[in-house]
C-alpha cells in the first residue's frame, strides 16, 4: 500500500462522528466488501470534505450525491467496490483514473498507488478537484483537464484504469495502455449499464460481467 495520510489531523474532522464512519463501515462488509485496507481506508478518507456543506450530514449514507455540473459521487459502495477491483493486480505503480469528479476514489485511489493519474473533463470539477487534494495534502496525484475518453498513452502502462463514467461500449484504446496483469474496471452501457473488469492475462484481454450498476454517461470533448 501507498504512504496513508493522516486525514484525522485535519481541521472540521468532528463534523462526522466515528460511530458514523462505523455504520458504513459495517454496511460496506454486508455488502460484501472484504479487503481490510479498503474497510480501513474507507473508514479515514473524510467523504463529507468533498461534498457541498448543504450534504455533509448525507456523507456517509449508501447514496450518491449531487457535487455540481450534472454530475455526482460515487455511493460509498461502489467506491469501495470498484477500488477492491482495481487494486487487485501484481503491482500498485501507477494507475489511471478516468472522471475525477470532486476527487473522493482519487483520494482513496491514492492511499494505494505509488501515482495516480486522473482526467477531468469538466474544468470547473478539476479546478475544485485540484484545490482539495492539496488542501487534503494528497500529493501523490497528478490531475489534468481534459479529454479521458482516449485514456493517458504517455503516462502509461498502467497497473490499473478506472472509469467513474458509464461508457457506451467497452473502451478498447484503454485496453492497451494496461500493463501484463494489469485491469480495467469500468461501467458500460447507456439505458443498462454493467460493472466489468477487463484484465490483461498472457492469453489476452479476459472480461469479467459483475453487476448491475448507475452512472452518469462517459462523454468525449472537455467542458
Amino acid at each position: 500500500m501507498a504512504m496513508r495520510m493522516n486525514f484525522n489531523a485535519l481541521p472540521g474532522n468532528g463534523m462526522t462522528s466515528a460511530r458514523t464512519r462505523a455504520r458504513m463501515i459495517e454496511r460496506l462488509k454486508t455488502q460484501g466488501i472484504t479487503d481490510p485496507d479498503v474497510l480501513t481506508v474507507m473508514g479515514e478518507v473524510p467523504r463529507h470534505a468533498f461534498v457541498d456543506e448543504a450534504f455533509a450530514h448525507k456523507a456517509y449514507d449508501d447514496n450518491s450525491l449531487p457535487i455540481g455540473h450534472n454530475q455526482t459521487i460515487s455511493q460509498p459502495y461502489i467506491v469501495a467496490r470498484m477500488t477492491e477491483l482495481a487494486i487487485d493486480v501484481p503491482q500498485r505503480e501507477r494507475v489511471l483514473e478516468i472522471g475525477t469528479g470532486c476527487g473522493y476514489q482519487t483520494t482513496v485511489l491514492a492511499q494505494f498507488f505509488k501515482t495516480v493519474y486522473s482526467i477531468e473533463r469538466i474544468g470547473g470539477l478539476a479546478k475544485h478537484a485540484r484545490e482539495r487534494l492539496a488542501a487534503l495534502g494528497v500529493l501523490n496525484t497528478r490531475l489534468r483537464h481534459g479529454d479521458g475518453s482516449r485514456g493517458l498513452a504517455e503516462s502509461g502502462p498502467f497497473d490499473a484504469i478506472m472509469l467513474t463514467a458509464a461508457a457506451p461500449v467497452v473502451p478498447e484504446a484503454l485496453i492497451a495502455q494496461l500493463k501484463p496483469g494489469g485491469r480495467l474496471v469500468f461501467p458500460v452501457g447507456t439505458d443498462a449499464q454493467e460493472l466489468r473488469v477487463i484484465e490483461m492475462t498472457p492469453d489476452g484481454p479476459l472480461e469479467s460481467k459483475l453487476e448491475k450498476v448507475r452512472f452518469v454517461p462517459l462523454l468525449p470533448g472537455v467542458a
